[in-house]
């Protein structure tokens, strides 16, 4: 090969060799004697981590946030946002399945009972379940690459010269701690030297048994000198890695008629057969199973409940008493965290199998459902598609989407009196008058499967991905282009099951193309009547207003000075903006203080943003003060004045520059809204 071969003439050899990644790879290809360990381990007994403590430590690596939702203490761990993807496979939403996951982890760790239970995540289709084992593996393989979730294995040298094996060197084939070389009449006094007080260790594992009889056959040859035998070990740094078959196992059933318990537990090698002269040496061994290639990581279990009865004794042996039984050896031990999911028809097959009654038994279930918050749904959509030269996504496109989705999983509120999508807006935080965060409570408690029913976020990605092609987006993609494609697509729906479902889940699109109606009109009267201070302003106002009428008292004119009764006709020119009749005005002015003061007596301001209802008012009122300015229902006439067309541009200029919308969209939105002030005219004149 020419040195010119080896020009780094485009700069990019020099980013795929620097010191750093040559630095890292000698730390990973550490090796050292037995004595070394035992040294090492001395230093820091953590690094005899089982796979649990491990995997629990390595969640906890990246942090955690601490919040409130519904007087609920959230811990949402940050691991789950995939931070060193930049969030390609981030999950949302599920703080609180997180954490009962994490719990079980926790327990595990700590050896309460859990490390002897199969971990089952169970959802429907499309709810994260594979996506969180995949991020549980990935993090498994990094953090073994780090200092802190450094972990050890051994290999046996030198057996040739002692006539043991053909091969001078042989590795591990489980890749098994090197403490398990230690005799067990030892292993309590030995573990008490080497623990220190924040880590206690526990040698509870025996060599598998390929090294069972190494370790049998060098014992003969130096009449069992402990000194001698470990000469022949090998310790050295053993990384995680699924794509070489390294700490991470993966299970999927086949059909009845393909499984095979070989593919968990290992196989005869039977070119070695006539090498050893016996099927049952280990030397003539495989032990390549998934069960086998996941010691000292995880193990996970694809669609676990399809697994074939046969199959159920090697599970349970795995789970209960972390052994698992080759063909023709003893138990043998194994150290791994195993996790598997299923969906909803599988879960029930199960409780309805009386076979499978041992596997419920040792089955610990964490329900993964669908997300019931549009703010943390709409994330998935603003991940995967946002716009890009060529092809605009219009404002609140991905959001009414998400909105329609979080709808088809919420159960109907049954005691109060809420419309399901004000029951939506709760669960997003949204301040609704009348109801609070005990409410909240309330209604999750009384929808206990809420999330595991619904339509799936997959449907809705791949509803966008056709409406992004088709000749109807043009270059942008509108919300109702997005809602009818979402309605059309429900006639053929595989997972809708009856009319009736088909037929409330077109119903639940009318309601959120009204929603987009009403926010898209508030859009519109904010970019006309676009000033945020005279909004602030009319609020300040209001509120004045409602305070002097509630507590009986007077409003000083700031323009005569002169002390006056509240000003009866500001107020309910804003309350009907929002339908407040006046036989409930008191109640209304009455609520809204109360939650004023709620928030002062917890060192906060209020903020009439926030009230969706009253920021609606305000808005509402502002514009009606300002509309006659600009004739927007001139839009859908056939003149247009010059004057008139230069404001509207300015409000179209702002749809643009301020709220995310390009030129399509902004002109679609403000015909869109003319057509429906146009239409309230008319109806005002007859």
């Amino acid at each position: 090969m020419s040195d010119e071969t080896l020009e780094d003439k485009t700069g990019v050899l020099s980013l795929m060799d620097t010191t750093e990644d040559l630095a890292e790879y000698k730390k990973l290809q550490w090796e050292g004697s037995f004595n070394d360990y035992l040294q090492m381990v001395q230093e820091n007994p953590a690094i005899t981590r089982n796979a649990f403590q491990r995997l629990y430590d390595m969640v906890l690596s990246y942090g955690v946030r601490e919040y409130d939702d519904a007087k609920k203490e959230i811990i949402h761990y940050n691991f789950f946002d995939d931070p060193t993807t930049g969030g390609k496979e981030a999950i949302y939403g599920l703080d609180i399945p997180l954490m009962k996951m994490m719990n079980v982890f926790k327990a595990a760790a700590k050896g309460y009972g859990p490390e002897k239970r199969i971990l089952l995540l169970h959802g429907p289709v499309g709810s994260s379940k594979s996506t969180i084992v995949r991020l549980l593996k990935r993090g498994t393989e990094r953090y073994s690459r780090t200092e802190e979730g450094a972990l050890y294995t051994f290999e046996w040298t030198g057996l040739k010269e002692a006539g043991i094996d053909d091969d001078d060197v042989m590795p591990c084939p489980m890749h098994e701690d090197p403490l398990n070389l230690v005799p067990e009449k030892r292993r309590k006094e030995v573990a008490e030297k080497l623990s220190k007080e924040e880590f206690t260790i526990d040698i509870d594992q025996f060599l598998c048994p390929y090294c069972n009889l190494i370790y049998e056959e060098l014992a003969k040859k130096y009449d069992g000198n402990q000194p001698e035998i470990l000469k022949h070990v090998r310790v050295k740094r053993f990384t995680i890695l699924e794509r070489s078959r390294r700490g991470i196992g993966t299970f999927q059933p086949k059909d009845e008629k393909n499984q095979d318990s070989t593919e968990l537990t290992g196989d005869i090698n039977y070119r070695k057969i006539a090498e050893y002269g016996d099927e049952f040496d280990p030397r003539a061994f495989n032990f390549k199973g998934e069960f086998e290639i996941a010691n000292r990581g995880l193990m996970e279990f694809i669609e676990v409940l399809k697994l074939d009865v046969a199959f159920l004794y090697d599970l349970l042996g795995a789970t209960q008493d972390h052994d698992i039984k080759p063909k023709g050896f003893a138990q043998t031990s194994i150290d791994e965290a195993i996790i598997g999911h299923t969906n909803e028809a599988e879960f029930k097959k199960l409780q309805s199998n009386e076979f499978m009654e041992a596997l419920q038994d040792r089955t610990i279930k964490i329900d993964i459902p669908y997300i019931t918050k549009t703010e943390e749904e709409v994330k998935i959509y603003e991940r995967a598609y946002r716009s890009q030269p060529g092809m605009h996504i219009a404002p609140h496109a991905r959001e009414m989407a998400a909105l329609w989705v979080v709808l088809t999983r919420l159960w109907e509120p049954k005691k109060l009196e809420l419309t399901v999508l004000q029951k939506a807006k709760l669960y997003d935080g949204k301040h609704i008058h009348g109801f609070n965060e005990d409410h909240i409570k309330e209604l999750r408690k009384e929808a206990p499967r809420e999330g595991l029913e619904g339509i799936s976020p997959r449907y809705i990605q791949d509803i966008i991905s056709n409406s992004m092609v088709t000749e109807k987006a043009s270059e942008c993609l509108a919300p109702f282009l997005l809602l009818n494609e979402l309605e059309a697509g429900l006639k053929n729906h595989s997972s809708i099951k009856t009319e009736r479902e088909r037929k409330r889940y077109g119903e639940l699109i009318a309601i959120v193309k009204q929603e987009f109606e009403d926010t898209v009109k508030g859009e519109v009267q904010r970019a006309i009547s676009a000033d945020q201070e005279a909004l602030a302003k009319v609020c300040a106002n209001y509120i004045d207003q409602i305070k002097a009428y509630t507590q009986k008292e007077k409003v000083k004119n700031k323009y005569t000075g002169e002390n006056e009764a509240p000003d009866e006709r500001l107020m309910r020119s804003i309350e009907e903006k929002i339908d407040i009749p006046e036989v409930r005005k008191d109640v209304f002015r009455t609520e809204l203080m109360t939650h004023i003061g709620g928030l002062a007596h917890e060192g906060q301001s209020f903020d009439y943003q926030t009230d969706e209802r009253l920021r609606k008012a305000i808005e509402l009122k502002l514009f009606e003060d300002q509309k006659d300015s600009i004739k927007l229902t001139s839009l859908v006439s056939a003149v247009i004045d010059k004057e008139t067309q230069e404001k509207i541009d300015v409000v179209k200029q702002r749809l643009i520059d301020k709220m995310g919308y390009c030129e399509i969209c902004a002109t679609d939105v403000l015909n869109f809204v003319a057509s429906i002030f146009a239409r309230g005219d008319a109806s005002e004149e007859s």
